[in-house]
């Protein structure tokens, strides 16, 4: 029966044929000549037929009202139109009723397309008329929305993350002076500051929250989804664009970064720190709830919309920390690097969550590659660092034999990178080393056995030979073991002084204690045997002349001068060290002096004992202070 389908009558003339074929229809069915199946199709191309003279009958009415009430929308949304005051601004009634007009609308145009149009021009003038209107009124929406959104947008206070950038900057030249421990210290203390736990905020005023939601059922319901979602991500990405001016980021393209000095570099990598620790956890994990919580009902629509506002400001991010892991850098920049990397680190997580889908597979993909090739940078800054100390140029002595800028530096530099233990482990277990030698076989400590401890230990070995080499530049051999002996001093208290003694392990703490002592007894042979040779009566008569007496006291305030003037100038900055050796050689030569002086007291005329035995001890304890002094005239004993 599919040729009998309806079309609804539009006439008069058409419903009394109708009325006719019905009556034939029925008389048909009546005759007793007809089978059962040819009478029930008969039947029901009647009933049919019946049905669409009620339909039209009632069309006629309906056509009527439609086009009464679509008047009366189209003077509200006029109305409006007319009013450029911002509706959302008014009262909560008057959006309310605005909402209202445009469910009219919607229903009206609804019914319209639900009636046939083939054959009535009025249904189509009205439909067309309907569309025209509910046009107007989307378009208002969209204008109420970008306000909307203006108005009630909210931010929260930098301040609302806590960070602190309190490392000291490494910086090592012919020129540097030191290292301040006391900054190291104070640094050490202070880095250990933390974000504060990531939560959601509010990006915009909870209480439109529903009046978003119900605008955006509007749009869509109207099939004007496109338009809400790029007035929202337009919207939207201005917020985000603000919010990066608040914290001071600048779009900075990969060309620009690789031109910066590095003092203003160091200053944009500590923003872009700060930036990534604010903007990936709590921003854009809010701004993604945003999304979803306004247009969650409509499907992966919130996750489309979420990429597209924040993609490119995240790519923005991606593509200065890809110009910082370019290239290669000197061993100072490893600090800022792996700050960089373990921000980058830490927010994986995060970054899984926000861009998990696949409209998000790009900008995850892109943050995974720079966590990939930052690590890679860092693996070779880190490698290349004991070939920078190994080739520390050995031009002239240092002043005093005290200890050497590179060992200030290379240990704090080791001690700063304690902090960063379980990031170096984990990138330089891809590089062993067979720096785990003798001096830590009998250490099984966790620590002491891990790859950034044998790495440690091989750059302080580098450090010993480089120093080694240094001391040669000095042509007194005492000033050789002294600089040595501050030098592998200062390295020992460094190791035992901090966290390092558990990546050095005990027996390289003995080993190397060992090693500066033999320096200082290596300093006290070659300075004070000769000295002290002259005091010695072995292998000479009982009866010794008072020549060769005089001869000798000569000899010995000759040589104790020159070694005062000398050495007076010489540097041991540790205190307890200085105090050790000063007691050590008062403990050989003031005995020696006492006793010759005593026993040869009866033939030794007073004249020619230069020093008392007090003037003696008062004058070794001038040595290794660093300022050069002469020895009074002679004075006669008291």
């Amino acid at each position: 029966m599919e040729e009998h389908k309806s079309v609804i009558p539009s006439c008069e003339e058409d419903q009394h044929v109708v009325a006719a074929a019905q009556h034939i229809l029925k008389a048909l069915a009546a005759s007793k000549t007809v089978s059962d199946d040819l009478r029930k199709n008969l039947l029901d191309l009647e009933i049919q037929l019946s049905a669409m003279s009620i339909v039209s009958e009632r069309n006629g009415r309906g056509i009527k009202q439609l086009e009464r009430q679509l008047k009366c929308a189209e003077d509200k949304v006029m109305s409006w139109e007319a009013n450029h005051s911002m509706i959302w601004d008014s009262s909560p009634r008057e959006s309310s009723e605005f909402l209202k007009v445009v469910g009219e609308i919607q229903t009206l145009t609804q019914s319209l397309q639900n009636c046939s149009v083939n054959e009535n021009r009025k249904q189509k003038e009205l439909l067309q008329r309907a569309n025209g209107i509910l046009q107007i009124a989307m378009s208002r929406l969209e204008e109420e929305l970008v306000n909307i959104l203006v108005q009630h947008k909210q931010y929260f206070e930098p301040e609302y993350m806590s960070f602190h950038f309190n490392r000291v900057d490494m910086v090592y030249d012919e020129s540097f002076g030191s290292v301040e421990d006391e900054q190291i210290e104070e640094a050490s203390r202070s880095s250990g500051v933390s974000q504060s736990e990531a939560s959601t905020v509010d990006l915009v005023n909870p209480a439109i929250l529903e009046d978003l939601k119900r605008i955006a059922n509007v749009m869509f319901a109207s099939k004007y989804h496109q338009e809400f979602c790029q007035v929202f991500i337009s919207s939207r990405r201005g917020a985000l664009d603000e919010y990066f001016f608040i914290l001071e980021m600048e779009k900075l393209s990969i060309e620009n970064v690789l031109k910066m000095e590095w003092n203003c570099l160091n200053h944009e990598i500590k923003k872009w720190i700060r930036a990534m620790k604010i903007i990936v956890p709590v921003y854009l994990l809010s701004e993604k709830r945003l999304c979803k919580q306004i247009l969650g009902d409509f499907g992966s629509v919130y996750q489309f919309c979420f990429s597209e506002i924040s993609q490119s400001f995240m790519l923005e991010l991606l593509n200065f920390g890809e110009a910082i892991a370019m290239g290669t850098h000197p061993p100072e920049r490893l600090f800022r690097l792996l700050d960089m990397y373990e921000v980058l680190e830490h927010l994986a997580v995060d970054v899984d969550i926000l861009f998990f889908e696949e409209v998000g597979s790009f900008v995850r993909g892109e943050f995974y590659k720079l966590l990939k090739r930052f690590g890679d940078t860092i693996k070779s800054t880190f490698l290349a660092f004991r070939n920078a100390i190994a080739a520390d140029p050995s031009k002239t002595s240092f002043p005093g034999g005290g200890v050497h800028h590179l060992t200030k530096y290379v240990m704090n530099y080791i001690r700063a990178l304690v902090e960063y233990g379980d990031t170096l482990n984990l990138l330089l277990e891809e590089n062993p080393t067979d720096a785990s030698n003798n001096d830590n076989k009998h250490d099984n400590s966790a620590l002491s056995v891990c790859t950034m401890a044998c790495h440690f230990r091989l750059i302080t070995a580098t450090l010993e030979t480089n120093l080694r080499n240094k001391s040669k530049l000095y042509k007194d051999v005492a000033l050789q073991h002294i600089f040595m002996m501050n030098n592998i001093h200062y390295i020992v208290q460094k190791v035992k002084c901090c966290d390092l003694s558990h990546f050095f392990g005990d027996s390289w703490l003995r080993h190397h204690v060992g090693k500066f002592q033999q320096d200082a007894r290596s300093y006290e042979k070659v300075t004070w045997g000769s000295v002290l040779s002259m005091l010695r009566e072995d292998n000479v008569p009982n009866c010794i002349s008072e020549r060769t007496l005089k001869k000798r006291c000569k000899e010995f305030s000759t040589a104790f001068g020159e070694v005062y003037r000398s050495q007076t100038g010489w540097c041991i900055p540790n205190s307890e060290l200085r105090e050790d050796l000063q007691i050590s050689v008062s403990q050989k030569v003031v005995p020696a002096y006492r006793s010759y002086t005593g026993r040869n007291s009866s033939n030794i005329a007073e004249k020619w004992i230069k020093y008392t035995v007090d003037d003696l001890q008062s004058y070794i304890l001038d040595l290794f202070q660093g300022s050069s002094k002469s020895l009074p005239h002679a004075q006669q004993k008291k």
